[in-house]
């Protein structure tokens, strides 16, 4: 199976496992600045030199043998499963895409027609009422996951330990997981860490945020999206990501981990 998601810098610096909404654009620069001192002109998800990532056919043997070997530190990013799920919703269902089109088609008419999601009309612009269609983008999200119907989990809201995993079953080792919530001190230990070409001062790295205005703003703070039947679901969904990345299920308004993540936990609950 390889390390699907995984991107390498070309000096072989750093290996970093992606994990979708949890800071990849703002990681992948970063990155990609410590070996060329630019940023790529885009979305460092389409570049396709510059960067070693799994994708890209010249890169699996150069990624494999560095992350088999564990010749390079190998890191992850992870996120509150609660604020993670809510902005996928914004972003991938009721937003427009960089290509002007809704997220994988004919997705938000299945969603409007099976589970009665409103996404806020056609331009994703217009009043709806969000905390009702999020629950209900919930109960889809928890049939793609447990049951795979009406299709797959898709990555942006599939497990953050799922994604985490395939590194580790595949023969990698993280030396670092870092959470979204606390960036800038988890980046900074991995920069204290590793050599790099061009020195990366954090401080003034701005953030490649690619999903940022795709979608209607939120509404309400984050607690008044999840009910008690809306906590149980994301529990049965995350229950995984909330336990060994130590976030808070019992109180969604807490963004915050409430312990340290300990990697070999995460290696021994991950790697089967």
């Amino acid at each position: 199976m390889g390390f699907p998601g995984t991107w390498m810098t070309e000096s072989q610096s750093v290996v970093y496992r992606v994990v979708p909404k949890c800071a990849c654009s703002t990681i992948g620069q970063i990155m990609y600045y410590s070996d060329h001192g630019r940023f790529f002109d885009g979305d460092i998800h389409d570049a396709t030199d510059g960067l070693h990532k799994w994708a890209l056919d010249h890169s699996q043997d150069p990624i494999s043998q560095v992350v088999k070997a564990q010749e390079a530190y190998a890191f992850t990013c992870v996120r509150n499963p609660y604020t993670r799920v809510l902005s996928s919703f914004f972003d991938k269902i009721c937003g427009i895409q960089r290509n002007g089109k809704r997220y994988r088609g004919n997705l938000v008419p299945k969603l409007t027609y099976e589970y009665g999601i409103e996404v806020g009309g056609d331009d994703g612009k217009q009043e709806f009422d969000q905390i009702k269609s999020f629950r209900r983008f919930l109960l889809f999200v928890r049939d793609t996951v447990r049951f795979r119907r009406p299709m797959d989990p898709d990555i942006h809201w599939s497990s953050t330990s799922g994604h985490a995993s395939t590194f580790i079953c595949n023969g990698g080792r993280y030396d670092k997981i870092i959470w979204t919530e606390k960036f800038n001190e988890g980046m900074q230990q991995v920069m204290d860490a590793i050599e790099t070409p061009n020195p990366v001062d954090l401080a003034t790295i701005p953030r490649f945020n690619e999903s940022e205005g795709h979608g209607p703003k939120r509404a309400h703070p984050v607690e008044d999206y999840f009910d008690d039947l809306s906590m149980h679901l994301v529990y049965e969904i995350y229950k995984r990501d909330f336990e060994v990345f130590k976030y808070d299920f019992e109180n969604p308004a807490n963004k915050m981990p409430i312990g340290e993540i300990d990697l070999d936990e995460v290696h021994a609950k991950l790697g089967v």
